[in-house]
């Protein structure tokens, strides 16, 4: 939960930085190795837990990109951001229940967990009255355990299956299909993890042209998620330390 004050606490801006030095100076070096661009990476900072404060001091630090993934303390730390008088760019990250579409459109700026059809339908609903569409990225399950969510490459099940879910988003006026998240299943080498995430998303491309956004990586792999071609990697505790010791 979100701390009563937004106030950037003594001594925690600096720790902030600090951590946002070491993981940009990771980001670098992952870029080079891998010959590309670190402007073409965008690193969401994942907020989930930690107070608005620490967005407030991120942002600061000319960090645009937040990621959270419970909608019940999301959207009351982006309305106390919002009250400080800035505006990130939300990116909701963990498993989405339909019925709380209608919450999450109106702050989330990507949702990047789409992994049904009735999802995908349920947030096209909720988003029909926003003035831009909602940038959405379809989940990929890797290992196909549906348990942690994600759609089914190379499936044909109408529900859950990789093309019917982006179908269900790139027809829907309110959405635009801009790429693919995933996550590394449990016990899977990231290397495996990614280099299977790189294929299916080359073959999503062929079909989808404008969607070329790959969501992938945390804090602990995300240099050999850069190598796999990510465009976008979720950190959270290399920039702002393991929640117990914060408090």
């Amino acid at each position: 939960m979100t701390d009563s004050s937004a106030t950037v606490r003594p001594g925690r801006h600096a720790e902030i930085a600090a951590g946002l030095a070491q993981v940009r100076s990771r980001m670098a070096d992952a870029c080079a190795q891998a010959g590309r661009d670190p402007a073409d990476i965008t690193m969401i900072a994942v907020t989930k837990t930690y107070p608005a404060s620490d967005v407030l001091a991120l942002a600061g630090l000319g960090v645009t990109d937040m990621g959270e993934n419970r909608d019940q303390e999301a959207a009351g730390k982006a309305a106390e951001v919002a009250a400080a008088g800035l505006r990130p760019r939300w990116h909701f990250i963990g498993q989405l229940q339909r019925n709380k579409a209608r919450s999450v459109v109106r702050y989330a700026d990507v949702v990047q967990s789409v992994d049904s059809v009735r999802l995908a339908r349920a947030l096209a609903n909720a988003a029909a009255d926003r003035e831009v569409p909602l940038d959405v990225m379809v989940q990929v399950s890797i290992d196909g355990d549906a348990a942690r969510g994600g759609a089914l490459p190379g499936s044909a099940d109408p529900g859950a299956g990789l093309e019917p879910v982006a179908e269900a988003v790139a027809e829907s006026p309110g959405l635009r299909l801009v790429g693919l998240m995933a996550v590394a299943p449990l016990g899977w080498e990231p290397e495996r993890a990614f280099a299977q995430l790189a294929e299916v998303a080359g073959v999503f491309r062929t079909v989808h042209p404008g969607a070329t956004a790959l969501s992938a990586g945390m804090s602990g792999d995300f240099e050999i998620a850069i190598q796999y071609g990510a465009t976008h990697v979720r950190v959270g505790s290399a920039l702002l330390g393991m929640r117990p010791t914060l408090r």
